[in-house]
């Protein structure tokens, strides 16, 4: 399996890959506003890449449950300048976490390979930017939008309802013009679900896995995480690493992440059970 990002393409059959996140916004749910700052965003994204990040996930707007849109404008200020450094890097690869395609279009420009796109599509003009750049996109699953989506979600059945969505959105963005080969998934854990449908979610992940494109998944410091037994956000690192390993146990092949080291040793474990479970011969 491939996942192909403009002139970049991940070989996805052996390890899995790992996406460091990096926000550039003042009120996001982890990091706040530290990186926010532009000396301190290129020194975190080159950080990451040295701990073993294949791509870094940049975002200019907050995506965190009761966020508020930031406009494309001052989105495009915040990453403009970290864009630009890390353009002479090109072995960098940078994807952009934007639902909006005005945004998505200046960070292609500016180097980006990848657009993660937390709508699945919604923004009518991202198609058209996404197959014309030939640009890896990421289609999320999420219920209503940042601000609504954890006021009581319910689904008849989480697992089977999200892959249809996902289904749908595929087939949409191959009519679109855009390369099935460019397209992964995302069943957007945390985005409108409750912790008992993100852990159905985890655990039914080769529902999603079957429709046949790379499965991304992003659990890291979620507060999910902190159903079984209550953790403060700075308590949940061992209990992500425990689902990002499962679900690339069922097939997860990318995985979204704050804490870049302790994930990249965690799955080396993580891919070696998986090819045991297939029978693929020792590397």
């Amino acid at each position: 399996m491939q996942w192909h990002c403009r002139d970049h393409i991940f070989d996805l059959q052996g390890r899995t890959r790992v996406m460091g996140i990096l926000n550039l916004t003042p009120d996001s749910f982890s990091d706040g506003s530290r990186y926010i700052d532009p000396p301190a965003a290129i020194a975190h994204a080159r950080r990451l890449v040295d701990e073993g990040a294949d791509l870094i996930d940049v975002g200019a707007e907050s995506t965190r449950p009761g966020a508020t849109p930031v406009p494309a404008t001052e989105q495009i200020r915040r990453l403009a300048p970290l864009l630009q450094a890390l353009a002479a890097a090109p072995e960098t690869i940078v994807s952009v976490d934007t639902s909006s395609a005005e945004v998505a279009a200046a960070a292609l420009a500016a180097g980006a390979r990848v657009v993660n796109d937390v709508t699945a599509l919604g923004d009518p003009a991202m198609a058209s930017v996404i197959a014309d750049a030939g640009a890896g996109l990421v289609l999320m699953h999420m219920r209503g939008t940042a601000a609504t989506m954890q006021r009581d979600p319910h689904y008849e059945d989480a697992a089977s309802e999200i892959a249809a969505f996902l289904r749908e959105r595929l087939a949409r963005a191959r009519a679109a013009g855009i390369a099935e080969a460019c397209i992964a998934l995302d069943p957007g854990i945390g985005f409108g679900k409750t912790a008992r449908h993100n852990f159905e979610l985890l655990a039914r992940l080769e529902e999603i896995t079957a429709i046949g494109r790379p499965v991304l998944v992003g659990v890291s410091r979620k507060s999910f995480l902190a159903a079984p037994e209550p953790l403060a956000l700075d308590e949940r690192l061992e209990a992500g690493l425990a689902a990002a390993a499962v679900a690339v146990f069922l097939g997860a092949r990318i995985v979204r992440t704050h804490d870049v080291l302790a994930t990249v040793r965690a799955l080396r474990v993580a891919d070696a059970l998986r090819d045991a479970r297939r029978g693929a011969p020792s590397r």
